[in-house]
């Protein structure tokens, strides 16, 4: 039974595991998008906050754990000089999941992860109430009122 697994296991070793994950998440700070299966990519959610939670604390002691998880030491300059700094105001969800159709050779639930890039409060602008069409009580042409 799975009652209270926290991780999946994506049919991998533990570190074959944690380096798809580190380079998943690498692709997705540079590219600021990555498609893949749908539970690849929840497991690369995960990860991905993590590190940005990281960026944002900009200690020497964060840059060095981001530097021994991601193993890549300009895509974590990247992420402390330029990605943690976006997301200061915002407390948690940097990254979002978007549902794309089943691949085609074998149906794989199919994902896109993004790096949110909205402001905290949305898009800051707010769309026009749109005002509905005056209703009329005036039979359509062709029908007879009845009372």
């Amino acid at each position: 039974m799975r009652h209270r697994k926290y991780t999946f296991k994506i049919g991998r070793s533990s570190s074959h595991r944690r380096a798809m994950m580190a380079n998943m998440v690498c692709s997705l700070l540079v590219e600021g998008q990555v498609k893949t299966g749908l539970v690849r990519g929840k497991e690369m959610r995960r990860r991905a906050e993590r590190m940005i939670t990281l960026g944002k604390q900009g200690t020497l002691a964060a840059r060095r754990r981001a530097v021994a998880i991601l193993h890549q030491r300009p895509v974590v300059k990247r992420l402390f000089d330029e990605i943690a700094p976006r997301y200061a105001g915002r407390q948690g969800g940097y990254t979002r999941i978007i549902r794309l159709a089943p691949r085609v050779g074998d149906a794989c639930d199919m994902c896109l992860v993004q790096l949110v890039t909205e402001p905290v409060g949305g898009t800051g602008e707010t769309a026009p109430a749109e005002t509905p069409a005056a209703t009329t009580t005036e039979p359509k042409a062709g029908k007879k009122a009845t009372k």
